[in-house]
């Protein structure tokens, strides 16, 4: 019997969801929310989270080639990859393992070509999906994974719409043959059900963020993966 594959687990950044209120947000400096987030991704580096998606999309250029840079420095140490969200040019520039297109992004396509034409086959593309046929269609553009949810209810995935469900997420697991990932009020206490429903691994941002520690975070993981 082949052994079970190990579940991927992904933390998407956002500092603003760090350690705050949102009466408190305006009165932070940009500096503290990224000296904030930067402890939040050592912390899940170090704890074995695999994958680490750069999820800051209102960040001048510099600023967020900077932060890819040293969660690329950070990765490595810990065997981890990272992937940029929406910005190829910044994902290249940083050195990070792959990108992460949104609805607004790049064509898959286009960034699939990219890939081939430049013998970068080691560059991961993911796309976030919404439905079957989204996800299909993301399969078949050359992505090597998708996002898709949101599976639960939350606030940060509201704009996508009501929550899809387990059953959702399970047919679009049987129906892509390329890893999905759950994302969308995933918490520990459900992240096994997604698992169970096919999905490759999943991904979140407060489960993953709020964690005080690596310990705890470390805890949090081994505990889902002895459930396999």
């Amino acid at each position: 019997m082949s052994p079970v594959p190990e579940p991927i687990f992904c933390y998407v950044t956002d500092r603003r969801a760090i350690g705050a209120t949102p009466d408190s947000l305006p009165a932070e400096s940009i500096a503290l929310r990224l000296d904030r987030l930067r402890d939040s991704i050592r912390r899940a580096a170090a704890a074995g989270i695999g994958w680490i998606q750069i999820r800051e999309k209102d960040l001048d250029a510099r600023s967020l080639v900077d932060l890819a840079r040293f969660a690329v420095r950070e990765a490595r140490q810990n065997h981890a990859l990272v992937m940029v969200n929406d910005r190829l040019d910044v994902a290249i520039g940083a050195g990070a393992s792959g990108v992460h297109l949104g609805e607004n992004s790049l064509p898959v396509e286009v960034v699939s070509e990219w890939r081939r034409s430049n013998e970068r086959m080691d560059f991961r593309i993911g796309v976030s999906c919404h439905s079957l046929e989204s996800a299909r269609s993301a399969e078949k553009g050359g992505a090597d994974y998708i996002f898709f949810g949101p599976v639960f209810a939350t606030p940060s995935k509201a704009a996508f719409g009501a929550a899809q469900g387990i059953e959702r997420l399970r047919e679009v697991c049987a129906a892509v043959s390329i890893p999905v990932l759950a994302i969308g009020g995933i918490k520990p206490g459900n992240a096994r059900a997604c698992l169970d429903a096919g999905a490759a691994g999943i991904a979140a941002i407060r489960f993953f963020q709020d964690a005080q520690n690596s310990a705890e975070l470390a805890a949090q993981l081994k505990t889902i993966k002895r459930r396999q």
